[in-house]
């Protein structure tokens, strides 16, 4: 996610970020979820495939101070969710809030949709009320495929638009 998208997805979420478990399902850099901890996020999860630059996260989030609050998942994002959304609690709603980043390679949206679209929704259905999920894509991918879809926010940052859910009802 450029910097601009990325300021402007803050600015879109606001105070709300504060308190929540923030979690980057593609996490690049870490900048989300570093800036999520920033911003008053309680802990954040990161994951990211490329080994070379978990350590990476791994040293910007020791450099920062936070490695307490940060866990950096080596991992292939939609094994992780699956994985990770099978072994949490049904009781969502008594959780803390999640903050969901989810800024893939736009391409996923089309060569692994399926994937893309039954992880999001899970993380939808199983997230606690009051969560809120940043979804970057590109203009081929159409919100309405997602869970909710009248209820999410979408704002063009061309080439990329990014939807904003803030889940207030039971998905």
């Amino acid at each position: 996610m450029k910097d601009r998208v990325r300021e402007a997805v803050f600015n879109l979420l606001g105070p709300d970020v504060k308190g929540s478990h923030a979690i980057d399902l593609f996490a690049g850099t870490g900048a989300l979820g570093l800036e999520a901890i920033s911003r008053g996020a309680v802990r954040a999860t990161l994951i990211e495939r490329h080994l070379p630059t978990t350590r990476l996260i791994e040293q910007n989030a020791a450099a920062l101070g936070v490695q307490e609050q940060v866990e950096v998942v080596f991992s292939d994002t939609f094994i992780w969710a699956r994985r990770w959304l099978d072994a949490a609690p049904a009781d969502a709603d008594a959780k803390v809030a999640w903050t969901i980043f989810c800024s893939p390679p736009f391409d996923f949206y089309e060569s692994r949709q399926s994937d893309m679209l039954t992880m999001l929704g899970r993380l939808v259905e199983c997230s606690p009320t009051g969560s809120l999920f940043a979804v970057e894509a590109d203009e081929r991918f159409d919100f309405a495929q997602l869970p909710l879809a009248g209820q999410w926010e979408t704002r063009e940052y061309l080439p990329a638009v990014v939807g904003i859910l803030q889940k207030s009802v039971v998905a």
